[in-house]
């Protein structure tokens, strides 16, 4: 009893954060006594409470159906709107999620937690042109938040960008130890290739990179690399991380190297530059946390090992 009590107080308070957030309704507005606008606005906000109520217990289908009905009583409300926006996001229905999110920025243009939501759908949907533009809004009003515009022109391949931002963080004294190693990769030249004699098991592989650098010759390479366990395999994760340092793969790779040489610290600090790089892939995802829990364990950090892997699973569910 007591557990559900804590439950239903923490959605109350939602409730109540919502109401202050938004403005739902003007103090001046509230008449003095029960009349059918009161009844309407009591209404509404039984049905958003149910909303959030169903949010909370993943049921976000049953939660649209809720704020449907709120946006009938009281229609283009911004909490509602949102609201829709992040249950269709959940559900992976993201025309609906972004045209929802719209809808309340007409209402509020300059909302922070509105565009930021909005950033999160354009880069989960690979529109990150858009995504740049609405980031550079944010960025206007909130400077620091530039820093994040550096991801969107790499997930962009546009590096030329991302130098230029970074460049300007660093101007404005606003690059923090992460932006600094990134800057630190895309300037410094490609790293001579150090032949050793003892030869890969797939030379062809080895090759077909060395000829062509490209993305899928290396991802052949490190994944041949990884099952062999070969002792370039670190190596050949490195060059990757300079030659693409926005795929989250070069940097799950690179994790599992330096796990595999004991350079646990090292795999943690990658693992987590690389995992901002995931868009919208539970799979993945689910394996940067794996590796980072491998880490820890090596560390003894059995408490940290274990987070990670329930983190793992429960995005896996």
């Amino acid at each position: 009893m007591v557990k559900g009590k804590r439950y239903r107080q923490v959605l109350l308070f939602s409730f109540a954060f919502y109401l202050m957030s938004f403005t739902l309704f003007s103090q001046d507005s509230i008449p003095t006594s029960i009349n059918p606008l009161e009844k309407n606005n009591i209404k509404f906000q039984e049905s958003f409470f149910k909303a959030l109520s169903q949010k909370a217990i993943y049921n976000y289908q049953k939660a649209i159906e809720y704020l449907e009905e709120c946006n009938e009583l009281v229609p283009n409300n911004k909490a509602v709107l949102f609201e829709l926006s992040k249950n269709y996001a959940k559900l992976n229905r993201n025309t609906e999620a972004i045209e929802y999110v719209e809808l309340a920025l007409n209402k509020e243009s300059e909302n922070l937690w509105l565009l930021e939501h909005k950033v999160t759908l354009l880069k989960r949907t690979a529109f990150f042109e858009e995504a740049i533009k609405v980031q550079e809004k944010i960025a206007v009003k909130h400077p620091k938040k530039k820093q994040f515009l550096v991801f969107l022109h790499l997930q962009n391949r546009d590096l030329a960008s991302a130098k230029k931002v970074l460049l300007e963080l660093q101007e404005a004294k606003l690059l923090n130890s992460r932006l600094r190693r990134i800057q630190d990769k895309l300037n410094n030249k490609q790293p001579k290739i150090k032949h050793k004699k003892d030869k890969i098991a797939n030379t062809d592989v080895r090759l077909s990179f060395e000829k062509n650098k490209t993305f899928n010759n290396l991802k052949a390479l490190l994944d041949k690399l990884s099952i062999d366990n070969h002792t370039d395999f670190l190596k050949y994760s490195e060059q990757g991380l300079a030659l693409f340092p926005a795929q989250p793969f070069v940097y799950l790779m690179n994790g599992k190297a330096l796990n595999k040489n004991n350079q646990f610290k090292k795999a943690i600090e990658s693992l987590q530059n690389g995992i901002d790089f995931v868009i919208d892939n539970n799979e993945i995802e689910a394996q940067f946390y794996l590796e980072i829990a491998k880490a820890y364990e090596g560390l003894n950090d059995i408490k940290k090992s274990n987070s990670f892997k329930n983190k793992a699973a429960k995005i896996l569910k």
